[in-house]
């Protein structure tokens, strides 16, 4: 079997990619999301302004250059994604709409991201969204009400999640800006990344970390490297939004010990750890540190 060549890992034997990802509110109706994502060979930030679930259409967008260089075209691009609907697509749009200049990659990959707070804030009613005070019962129903796309896209929100509310205690860290951010409201949701690929010890090792208002995932898996195998997942999730309800579909990253790191991967790991009776959050973690990988 050949071995694992991580594009990445070309002449060093370390990878680190950082993200700083924040909402605010400074429009009536739109929310502003600003993502700076970047590693050792450059750095970019993005900016999207859109409207809430279950719109997500984009009222404006551009980007710039942190570190590096960063393609003119690539940010005449992101402009032309105004009226765009962050929804499924919205990957390929953005990747066409910025082609493969300098920089591009980080663009797309940071537009990635603004997509993914979009489902973090959104814009209830304040009266309605108060009642998140009153517990996590009354914050899982506001989170439905919320974000149209929710129901089943985890083990939380499917039938299974809900029937918990009535056999346990549970506990939520959601509090009523995130449903209704105050106007002139900064920094809403905050959320940290740190992405890492490293070669030691006839392995690559991976490590995924997210922390934000809600979650808190650190997620390592190790490779073989010669034959492209999983041989260790293991994660601690020292904040979940549910954490007696969220903390059910955890164990299912064990079920990555064995497989195989191919092209058919990205595809199995929405039935081994996603889903409705999986975890979005470890989905996506995964699903992008292991992208890491590519050739």
């Amino acid at each position: 079997m050949a071995r694992v060549a991580p594009r990445l890992l070309r002449g060093r034997d370390r990878y680190e990619r950082r993200t700083e990802a924040w909402t605010d509110s400074l429009h009536a109706d739109a929310l502003t999301h600003t993502v700076r994502l970047g590693d050792d060979d450059g750095a970019v930030e993005v900016v999207m302004l859109a409207l809430p679930s279950p719109s997500y259409e984009i009222r404006e967008a551009s980007c710039r250059a942190l570190v590096g260089d960063l393609a003119p075209d690539v940010g005449h691009g992101v402009t032309t994604l105004t009226g765009t609907r962050m929804v499924a697509g919205f990957t390929r749009k953005v990747a066409e709409a910025t082609g493969g200049s300098a920089g591009a990659a980080l663009v797309v990959d940071a537009a990635i991201e603004v997509a993914r707070l979009a489902r973090q804030t959104t814009r209830l009613p304040r009266e309605r969204a108060e009642r998140a005070a009153a517990g996590a019962w009354e914050c899982w129903q506001l989170d439905l009400a919320g974000w149209a796309d929710l129901p089943d896209s985890c083990f939380t929100y499917s039938a299974a999640g809900r029937a918990l509310f009535a056999t346990r205690a549970v506990a939520t860290s959601s509090h009523p800006d995130l449903y209704s951010p105050r106007p002139g409201q900064r920094r809403v949701f905050v959320r940290t990344k740190l992405a890492r690929l490293e070669r030691a010890d006839g392995r690559l090792r991976l490590f995924h970390a997210m922390h934000d208002n809600v979650h808190g995932f650190e997620v390592t898996c190790e490779v073989d490297d010669a034959t492209g195998t999983i041989v260790r997942a293991e994660h601690v999730t020292p904040r979940l939004p549910y954490a007696e309800i969220c903390a059910e579909p955890q164990t299912r990253l064990r079920a990555l010990v064995g497989e195989r790191v191919d092209e058919g991967l990205r595809k199995r790991l929405g039935g081994l750890v996603g889903g409705p009776s999986g975890c979005s959050q470890l989905y996506d973690l995964t699903a992008d540190v292991f992208k890491l990988l590519a050739p």
